[in-house]
């Protein structure tokens, strides 16, 4: 497995494998199962499996975490290898942003509620690097986990609209025995903090019952993940019953939807979702 750090070599691998279909992963390292399971869809789908590991500085707001993001680079490195990715992609932030480096990726409506409100500037970022990346590496399709679903929507929005040819390809939650859903932040929880965090997920698989049950009523819906939630320590910062496409959100009864939160756990900010009345594999 190569590990390259400057774009000038990535374009040369590219050129040199033009043949072969390539998957891309596109990561800010801090690897878990989540990640395991796009690399493993990657490498299965695709001649190459190619992962960035870059955490990018123009998506995080100024009181966020980015300073203090996981970071473990060669425990990563060496878990691509292992899960047969043919390169790692790693740059510097001065390689991926040079002085004097000024444009930016404005994306639509879609990137404007949910975590685009709670955290302004934040999807401009994400489809600032996410183009630049696809531009590098040259991709096939891109692997994206659901957890962060309106970055998924997002970026095969972004994809579509450029005309980018690169397909974006949604992946189910990796979630632990317990139901939690796998994320690079959940290490940032205390003992404590992590079995408060299981009320999320028991929200939304609430809220998913009570869909398999019949109701289409987006209220119940969030309800639930605010009963739930109600007296745990957890922090709601919003629960959204949105239409699973446009993330506009719901005020009537629907037959698709997406129930999705943010929420701080002690210090800790988690998202988490569930689809209902559709499947992943049909939202492109």
């Amino acid at each position: 497995m190569k590990v390259l750090r400057l774009v000038s070599d990535v374009r040369e691998f590219r050129i040199a494998s033009a043949t072969a279909s390539l998957g891309f992963v596109p990561t800010m390292g801090a690897l878990h199962e989540g990640h395991a399971s796009l690399i493993e869809r990657a490498v299965r789908d695709h001649d190459l499996a190619v992962v960035s590991i870059f955490v990018n500085p123009t998506q995080f707001g100024p009181h966020e975490d980015f300073a203090a993001y996981p970071r473990d680079e060669s425990a990563d490195i060496a878990a691509c290898e292992r899960l047969g990715a043919a390169m790692v992609f790693a740059p510097a932030a001065l390689e991926m942003y040079p002085p004097g480096d000024a444009t930016r990726v404005q994306p639509g409506a879609i990137a404007e509620r949910l975590e685009g409100a709670a955290r302004p500037g934040h999807f401009t970022g994400v489809a600032t690097i996410l183009t630049k990346l696809f531009s590098i590496v040259r991709p096939d399709a891109a692997y994206f986990g659901q957890k962060d679903f309106q970055q998924l929507r997002v970026v095969q929005t972004m994809s579509r609209d450029l005309r980018l040819g690169v397909r974006v390809v949604g992946c189910p939650i990796v979630r632990d025995p317990d139901g939690l859903a796998m994320s690079s932040r959940n290490r940032y929880l205390s003992t404590v903090d992590r079995r408060a965090a299981l009320a999320l997920s028991r929200g939304l698989f609430r809220a998913r019952e009570l869909w398999e049950g019949g109701a289409r009523e987006p209220d119940p819906l969030r309800n639930a993940v605010v009963r739930y939630t109600d007296g745990t320590g957890v922090s709601l910062e919003y629960v959204s019953a949105a239409d699973p496409l446009t993330l506009e959100e719901l005020v009537r009864p629907a037959e698709r939807a997406v129930v999705s939160l943010a929420a701080r756990v002690g210090k800790t900010r988690l998202i988490d979702n569930v689809l209902l009345g559709i499947r992943l594999e049909e939202i492109a």
